[in-house]
């Protein structure tokens, strides 16, 4: 299920001032959030890759919000892109036809525009990475102590679903340099 933010700004290519630039790096990317249909329709072919049963639902937040929960959840005082809240077990939901949970994501749409820009791809791109990682965390994973697990399978299911690095891989290089 995709949840959107009433706090979230307009997308900023509703506003005056254009919010993709060309460069001299090539042509401007999209940075419009994509549609809930779009969205759920990644979310469920990124669930099947995974082998993640149940249901997930994913918001899509404010840098704000999402400090907020890495504060109270991780102990963080600061926003992040992504943040995985795995169902305490697999429980049934209450009601005819209830099916498991699976956990629950937040994802940051103004840090993944800041990241699209940064690595030179579209918002959605961005957003399938983010959501592609926080289902790896509902599934069990864990990359700060897995020594390399999670990353290689990220890095194997991106492949799969066509998308270009991710986060594991960015946050390596930079402690690397």
């Amino acid at each position: 299920m995709i949840l959107l933010d009433p706090d979230l700004e307009p997308d900023p290519a509703l506003r005056s001032t254009p919010a993709k630039k060309a460069d001299a790096s090539g042509p401007a990317k999209n940075l419009r959030l994509p549609s809930a249909r779009a969205l759920s329709s990644f979310l469920v072919e990124a669930q099947k890759i995974v082998r993640l049963k149940g249901e997930v639902t994913v918001l899509f937040t404010t840098d704000a919000y999402i400090r907020k929960l890495n504060r109270q959840f991780r102990g963080i005082n600061k926003p992040t892109d992504v943040i995985s809240f795995p169902a305490e077990g697999s429980f049934p939901a209450e009601g005819i036809g209830a099916e498991e949970i699976a956990g629950d994501l937040a994802i940051s749409v103004p840090t993944a525009r800041k990241q699209a820009i940064e690595q030179n791809h579209s918002l959605s791109t961005e957003i399938k990475i983010l959501i592609l990682h926080g289902l790896l965390h509902l599934a069990g994973h864990d990359h700060e102590s897995d020594n390399g697990k999670m990353a290689r399978r990220e890095r194997q299911l991106r492949a799969r679903l066509g998308l270009p690095q991710g986060l594991i891989e960015r946050t390596t290089k930079v402690k690397k340099s």
